[in-house]
């Protein structure tokens, strides 16, 4: 156990100027709050706050942070409350045991629900203040270091698991790569520890095999070095288990053919010489292509710098070199650590949270405010965490840091949540480029956007990042909750006028709590989701009323196409297709059919032609229809519709080309084309094209019918 004077000394070692007095009175303090508590291996828990506070001491904290760690579990443990600790320490000491706190609490209720709650606190606490989240990452530490006096195997894997899931990524996030590298492994060691076992024995017969191999890669690199008068320390390490077998399933090989299984690193004075001795290195052994990587002019979120290349070094071995100046040395052991000093000089909390390294965190706090639950937030930043970088750039230059798989959309969220909305197309190095193009590492990308927010519910399917999904998701729940809002209004009027009752928000008060809602949007909402149908609203309104009783010869309601649509008819303009309403897919109604909405539980209303054949199953479901139309007065000719026809195709060179210019010719676009059957004479197929309205669809088949390679052609119903 760490002694009261050593842990001063070692924070004084770093920090002449720090406070002596109250680092001394934050040990007492802990010591006598604790008591006699025992941890599950039998040592005085005290032991705990006090290993945690020795961690921190390795990464030169600050006195605030040491005697944060020395408190964190106080409140949470012992008789004491936040209030004497504000007393005792002050109110900065106060705040930063609050965060961490906070986190214990929520992590002991241990559930998956419990565990975004806890992440989505923990990045609540240290975006006011970093120090909280390298106090939790200490104690997280510590914990896993003694994870194996916990008896129960499910815990020990539960807390791996999180380890693994959260803690290991957030340490990476801020350069804290020794303390992710041992969650890693111990972690590892608890989840797959068979598998673990295996790559250890592996590389104790290689080392045995290889007789020193390092040593001698070792020497060869340092004398290479040393010719060339650079002065330089080069290290060399196997690495970790994990990473070796993380590797393996990355690139799906097996042990034999993972050859760089060795990374040596190469510290120099500076960036000059950390360019010489990459050429020194690159002149001497051959390059594995593809393994270089340049973190000198493109440093990590984190901050990290370093040049990374792979050679077939001495004896032919594949190796990974790390060349780095010492100060970006010291900040990828150190990570945010390594800033605290200087930043810290600026005298304000709120400055820890700032400057480049932090955008991941500013991001988080983005996908929180778009997040509907804590468990949408987890998924989303599980997303965020996880994946691979590449490093895109806009048409000014700015470095836009992405996860491997970004698209345009992605990109567009991650300058600004208002870009993503408004974006409606994208160039990739000046091309032109579909919104869902996978972006290369260096790509400049420009994104075009329009004046009015429309994303697509379809870009949910191939975005990847974290932000971009949620603030799609909350922008499509938004418009359509208001889309509902307004068709609900719009059913519940009809269905008042039905019975000779004057529609108003007020009578709907009374009715509320009956409906388990509580206030008149939300009624009305779940009427225009189709959850709750405005006939019942109406009798709860009215008791007197008695429901109108249906009979089986009840028929579906065929019009003319050439009849006018009723006065009581719901304009469908404005509904967006995906939210509110949906064009169903069996029939393709176009602009001018006379259409039917039949309302679906869940989905608002799906739009039908009057005549389509799946109409047939709601027959004995009056309540269910909605009499709709289109609002051709304020038509929008930019809107695109689906139009199907049903082709009989000669067999002869050029009669696709044929068909295809007639269609363009005509000013469609043909969406899908599906052959259904083919002999030796003729094609039969289904094409589906982009229209203006049935007009436009007349058109087009009228012209079909006039081309020779055409030998029949109809609108497909199905």
């Amino acid at each position: 156990m760490i002694r009261q004077y050593e842990l001063v000394e070692r924070v004084k070692a770093y920090d002449p100027s720090a406070d002596e007095d109250a680092l001394n009175r934050a040990y007492v303090f802990a010591m006598k709050a604790h008591g006699s508590q025992k941890r599950a291996s039998g040592d005085p828990y005290f032991m705990h706050p006090l290993e945690v506070a020795g961690i921190l001491t390795d990464y030169r904290m600050d006195t605030d942070t040491i005697i944060t760690a020395l408190l964190h579990d106080t409140v949470e443990d012992t008789e004491v409350t936040q209030k004497d600790i504000e007393n005792a320490f002050g109110e900065r000491v106060s705040r930063l045991v609050s965060g961490v706190t906070k986190l214990t609490q929520i992590e002991l209720q241990s559930s998956h629900t419990k565990q975004a709650e806890n992440l989505r606190k923990l990045v609540i606490a240290m975006s006011d203040d970093i120090r909280v989240l390298l106090v939790k990452l200490a104690d997280r530490l510590h914990n896993m270091r003694t994870i194996h006096f916990i008896k129960k195997e499910e815990k020990r894997r539960r807390i791996a698991a999180e380890t693994m899931e959260i803690y290991a990524p957030l340490a990476e996030r801020i350069g804290m790569h020794e303390i992710k590298d041992e969650l890693q492994d111990m972690s590892f060691a608890q989840l797959n520890p068979e598998a673990r076992d295996s790559i250890i024995t592996r590389l104790e017969f290689l080392r045995e095999q290889g007789g020193g191999l390092v040593g001698r890669i070792l020497k060869e690199l340092r004398d290479t070095v040393k010719e060339q008068d650079i002065d330089a320390d080069i290290t060399g390490r196997e690495k970790a288990p994990y990473s070796i077998w993380r590797k393996m399933q990355r690139q799906d090989v097996g042990f034999e053919q993972l050859c760089d299984i060795m990374a040596f690193r190469i510290i120099v004075d500076s960036v000059e010489d950390c360019y010489r001795t990459l050429g020194i290195i690159h002149g001497k052994y051959s390059v594995v292509p593809g393994r270089f990587k340049d973190y000198l002019s493109t440093p990590k979120p984190n901050g990290y710098q370093s040049l990374h290349t792979g050679v077939f070094g001495p004896d032919h071995h594949r190796i990974e070199i790390q060349i780095r100046t010492r100060e970006m040395h010291e900040i990828a052991e150190y990570g945010v650590a390594a800033h605290w000093h200087y930043k810290a000089q600026g005298g304000s909390n709120s400055q820890m949270t700032e400057g480049r390294q932090y955008r991941w965190l500013r991001e988080l706090l983005d996908i929180l405010d778009s997040a509907d639950d804590p468990e949408e937030f987890l998924e989303h930043t599980k997303l965020s965490m996880f994946q691979d970088q590449v490093f895109c750039f806009s048409p000014k230059g700015d470095l836009i840091n992405l996860p491997r798989g970004a698209t345009p959309v992605d990109f567009a969220y991650a300058v600004h949540t208002e870009i993503g909305n408004r974006c409606v197309g994208a160039k990739i190095n000046r091309r032109i480029v579909p919104l869902r193009t996978e972006l290369q590492n260096g790509d400049q990308v420009e994104i075009i956007t329009s004046k009015v927010p429309q994303p697509s519910p379809t870009w949910e399917r191939f975005v990847v990042t974290g932000k971009a999904r949620a603030c799609i998701r909350r922008y499509i729940r938004l418009q359509q909750r208001d889309e509902y809002l307004a068709l609900g209004k719009i059913m519940l009027q009809r269905a008042f006028k039905q019975e000779d009752y004057q529609y108003s928000e007020k009578a709907l008060h009374g009715v509320l709590k009956k409906f388990n809602v509580t206030d008149a949007e939300d009624l009305i909402a779940e009427v225009g989701s189709g959850h709750t149908p405005a006939r019942e609203v109406v009798e709860a309104v009215f008791p007197g009323i008695k429901a109108k009783k249906t009979t089986t010869s009840t028929k579906i309601p065929v019009r003319s196409h050439k009849d006018k649509p009723s006065a009581d008819s719901v304009p469908i303009r404005g509904l967006i297709p995906g939210m509110a309403m949906h064009f169903a897919g069996c029939c393709h109604p176009l602009p001018g059919d006379r259409i039917v909405g039949i309302v679906t539980t869940g989905r608002g209303v799906t739009i039908h032609t009057i005549d389509c054949d799946s109409l047939m199953q709601f027959q004995n479901e009056p309540e269910r229809w909605l009499d709709v139309s289109w609002d051709m007065s304020q038509h929008d000719i930019s809107a695109k519709h689906v139009g199907r026809m049903k082709l009989m195709v000669m067999n002869d060179k050029g009669a696709l080309g044929a068909l295809s210019m007639v269609i363009a010719k005509n000013n469609g676009n043909i969406h899908n084309l599906k052959i259904m059957n083919r002999t030796q004479e003729f094609f039969e197929m289904i094409i589906d094209v982009e229209v203006d309205d049935v007009r436009h669809l007349t058109n087009i088949i009228a012209a079909l019918r006039a081309t020779p390679e055409i030998n029949s052609v109809e609108r497909s119903r199905s």
